[in-house]
């Protein structure tokens, strides 16, 4: 016969599956031992560039319990993002995240219903939902309740479908059966530090954060430093050359979410319409999109910073 504590954990996975999440894994929240020096190094070296925001709630990143009272579990989930149709092979590219709408709007809908579905199944839960937006370490998190590892890129790997998925969280004050982590599988393969155009990836599992392109495109408010010229790969929103070249993705599959396919003619554009772009275009074009947090003149900024000569 189940008990409680298994009963809620099967509800928990269940509920993950019905509304669209790929895979769902739970670990115990706790204070993340391993990754305190690793994040406390990585700030003290200024690999996180201008992204200070890193540098806040330094605590809260590390303990769960500290952002959700008497926090008992930590529910990781992935939503798959894999497109089936990419952009004109001659055009500026984008990641293929911001293909669709805006991620952190529909994931953060589906926790806000999910979290509801626990009070009124399970009941009273104190309970707080997080997409890549709060001081929560998600990959880590990830990893913790076995979803994949940590690639030398620093990626989260899962082993059946690769790494093109969102990671979002529940922090709940319910106790539940945990998940472990599994090994890591990247094994000698170093493609991924190879390919970067930028070599942000300065050793295996550690990314200079003020080199990578999707730091450079989206993060960096100023312009881009000219020894990056003609090292961008023609990208003009973020960077997938990591995940491309990474052969876990080989299983990768294509994504059932219908918000995040593109109507708009954007994955046809040409390098003349990216180049030309307007603004009353950009805001047609990426009204809902993750690519208006670099605003037009962001975009603009790095279209002529990539454009061939």
């Amino acid at each position: 016969m189940l008990n409680s504590k298994q009963t809620h954990t099967q509800f928990v996975k269940s509920e993950a599956k019905r509304l669209g999440f790929d895979f769902c894994g739970i670990s115990k929240a706790a204070f993340l031992e391993e990754e305190a020096p690793r994040l406390e190094k990585w700030l003290a070296e200024n690999k996180h560039g201008q992204m200070n925001y890193m540098e806040n709630y330094f605590d809260k990143r590390l303990d769960p319990r500290l952002l959700v009272d008497n926090a008992k579990s930590v529910i990781s989930l992935l939503f798959n993002y894999y497109p089936e149709q990419t952009q004109n092979p001659n055009a500026p590219k984008i990641s293929k995240y911001a293909y669709g709408e805006d991620y952190h709007e529909i994931i953060k809908n589906k926790l806000h219903e999910f979290l509801a579905s626990l009070k009124e199944n399970i009941g009273d839960i104190n309970g707080r939902a997080f997409v890549d937006s709060a001081p929560v370490l998600d990959k880590a998190w990830a990893k913790k309740s076995g979803l994949g590892w940590i690639g030398k890129n620093s990626n989260l790997i899962n082993k059946q479908q690769g790494s093109f998925f969102f990671i979002a969280e529940l922090i709940i004050d319910l106790d539940l059966e945990y998940d472990g982590p599994i090994k890591d599988f990247c094994g000698t393969c170093t493609k991924c530090i190879d390919a970067c155009p930028t070599e942000a990836i300065v050793e295996p599992y550690i990314v200079d954060g003020s080199k990578c392109i999707s730091y450079l495109t989206i993060e960096l408010k100023e312009n881009i430093p000219t020894e990056f010229k003609n090292k961008m790969d023609n990208w003009a929103f973020g960077c997938d050359v990591c995940q491309d070249v990474c052969p876990w993705n080989s299983f990768s599959l294509t994504h059932k979410e219908p918000l995040f396919e593109n109507h708009k003619g954007l994955l046809n554009f040409s390098e003349i319409e990216w180049n030309e772009m307007t603004e009353e275009t950009f805001n047609l074009v990426f009204k809902n999109s993750a690519v208006k947090r670099t605003k037009y003149k962001g975009l603009k900024r790095n279209l002529e910073f990539i454009k061939k000569t």
